[in-house]
């Protein structure tokens, strides 16, 4: 009885009492009775309340923060560590791979998530020629990933029970990770998820993830560079540096700001970060969200030839930081301009949760740049073909490749209000291959969407 309220215990006590009591103590204790009730019902009030309200805020968190996935969640485990140590949590599955073991909901049973509204606006396309891919599928867990060189060290993890794969990178200021990217045209995406474990407001300042494109393929920063400094501090929103050397070519012009930007929720929550460089522009997204745009960030005519990733002031044994789904494209051009001129287009751009139709909000803009050629010419009817990779059984991918056809076609009817009359859906399973199905690269390239058309 020690932890119950104060009310409660009245209530039981005078109970108790009135059980072997009588005559006028009876009626004293009648009274008293009827008191500790109301005061009992205050208490149940209280708490129906409090409850009410705690509900409340979850319903407003999911209209006004639709990113937003309740309290927070706990610090993964990577393998090989002890889950009494510290706390878990599940990450969200593989944004690429298709595997047969998983459920296939079809648009209708799925939906469309509440977060696709707010990723409408999205207007980031990647590249529609694949450069790099590497979700670290084909490296052993604790190894340094086979397609990737390093000045420290580093190791292929697993988090809990989950398949998915992810780079540990250990901090240190002039330690870079740099997969092997060939050099980067003038127009190429580059996409990533980020995930940390045992950030919290105690977490320095200082601490952040640093992505260079860079003219050097050493571990220096290059001559020609532009560098972005992505803070995985919670105590403050430190905001997001920008920073660009320009040396040679007629230039020696730097830019270095720090962008307000409050990424402290994103951060928890394995954000999907997408850059675009087409020509000289420069820009960022966390999630559906843009912060940073610089038109004359990269030289003219400089050659680019590494992406380097660098982590910054983790606290060594508590605070981890991790990336996979590591996604370089050629490209990154205007899909509605191809789609005219060519009547066809394809792309791997359009991600899906794995081994399903649900579509990931981060492939909107893709969606939301086929949905204006539909509103912009009122003559054009489209097929939409959904390919996979050769995981999993044959009919298995057919129908999984149907559905995610027919989730396309939903997001363009129920989010862009696209005339379902000028749509159809068809999936190819996996019997049209574009790239080799034994590699991480070429199945990237397999699990892609063809708009034609008709």
């Amino acid at each position: 009885m020690k932890n119950l309220p104060s009310s409660i215990k009245l209530l039981f006590s005078v109970l108790f009492m009135l059980a072997f009591t009588t005559g006028v103590n009876g009626q004293i204790l009648k009274k008293l009775g009827k008191k500790a009730e109301k005061a009992a019902e205050r208490a149940i009030e209280r708490r129906v309340e409090k409850e009410t309200q705690e509900k409340t805020d979850e319903v407003l968190d999911s209209i006004l923060e639709p990113g937003k996935k309740g309290k927070q969640k706990k610090s993964p485990v990577p393998e090989g560590e002890n889950p009494s140590d510290t706390n878990k949590t599940e990450p969200n599955s593989n944004p690429g791979s298709d595997t047969e073991e998983s459920d296939i909901p079809t648009s209708s049973e799925s939906g469309e998530p509440k977060t696709m509204q707010v990723y409408s606006k999205f207007d980031f396309v990647p590249g529609d020629k694949l450069l790099f891919f590497d979700d670290f599928s084909n490296d052993f867990i604790g190894d340094f990933p086979a397609k990737w060189n390093t000045n420290g060290s580093g190791e292929v993890v697993t988090i809990n029970d989950s398949p998915d794969r992810w780079l540990q990178m250990i901090p240190g200021y002039s330690t870079y990770y740099i997969p092997d990217v060939p050099n980067l045209p003038e127009e190429y995406t580059i996409e990533f998820d980020i995930l940390v474990d045992g950030i919290d407001k105690q977490t320095s300042s200082t601490a952040d993830l640093k992505v260079d494109v860079s003219d050097s393929d050493g571990f220096e920063r290059g001559k020609k560079y532009v560098s972005v400094n992505i803070p995985l501090c919670q105590y403050t929103a430190v905001g997001i540096r920008v920073t660009a050397k320009k040396t040679g070519a007629g230039s020696s012009e730097n830019i270095n700001n720090r962008v307000k930007a409050d990424i402290r929720e994103a951060i928890l929550n394995r954000p999907h970060i997408s850059i675009a460089v087409n020509k000289q522009r420069y820009r960022l997204w966390v999630n559906e969200k843009k912060y940073i745009d610089v038109p004359r960030a990269i030289v003219p005519g400089s050659q680019i030839k590494t992406i380097k990733f660098n982590v910054n002031s983790l606290k060594d044994g508590k605070e981890r930081a991790f990336i996979s789904n590591i996604k370089v494209a050629e490209g990154g051009v205007d899909l509605r301009r191809k789609l005219l001129s060519e009547g066809k287009v394809s792309t791997n751009g359009i991600l899906f949760d794995t081994g399903s139709a649900n579509i990931q909000p981060q492939s909107m803009g893709i969606i939301r740049q086929i949905s204006q050629v539909l509103q912009q010419d009122a003559s054009i009817n489209l097929k939409i073909v959904g390919h996979t990779d050769a995981d999993g059984r044959d009919e298995t991918n057919m129908t999984l490749s149907k559905n995610r056809a027919a989730a396309v076609m939903n997001a363009l009817i129920s989010i862009y209000n696209a005339s379902p009359e000028r749509l159809t859906a068809e999936g190819m399973g996996e019997g049209q291959p574009v790239g080799d199905n034994t590699t991480a690269d070429g199945k990237a390239q397999n699990r892609r969407v063809e708009f034609i058309k008709q």
